[in-house]
């Protein structure tokens, strides 16, 4: 809690990632964490977690369907009091995928090549 506060003093921008909200919320020195956050990212959502949530951050029922059995790449953006639904259908056809993703399957097999020239021992 010390070094998220910390961080923000300094200007930094401290991130957290979890899959169950109710982990997380389960310590009071981590809730202040969650309290003191302005932008949230927020997926598809299990039942229990949603109903913690919608509490905690009153999102409205309509909201609340934007993580309901929500597909991928689909959520609810929090920054500071606004609330936006997103739906992100990234191409997977571009190159920028094929990096990005945390797909196991779809991770490329074989390290990426260097372009020519380079890893020969060349100056």
């Amino acid at each position: 809690m010390e070094i998220w506060k910390r961080f923000r003093k300094w200007g930094g921008i401290p991130t957290g990632i979890t899959q169950n909200i109710k982990d997380l919320l389960s310590s009071r020195e981590i809730e202040n964490i969650f309290e003191n956050s302005d932008f949230i990212y927020m997926l598809n959502q299990a039942a229990g977690d949603r109903q913690i949530l919608a509490k905690q951050l009153n999102i409205s029922p309509h909201q609340l369907s934007y993580v309901t059995n929500s597909g991928e790449g689909e959520g609810l953006i929090f920054y500071g009091s606004t609330i936006i639904p997103f739906k992100d259908k990234f191409d997977r056809s571009l190159r920028l995928y094929a990096l990005m993703t945390t797909k196991p399957s779809e991770m490329e097999k074989s390290p990426e090549k260097p372009p020519a020239g380079e890893g020969k021992g060349e100056a």
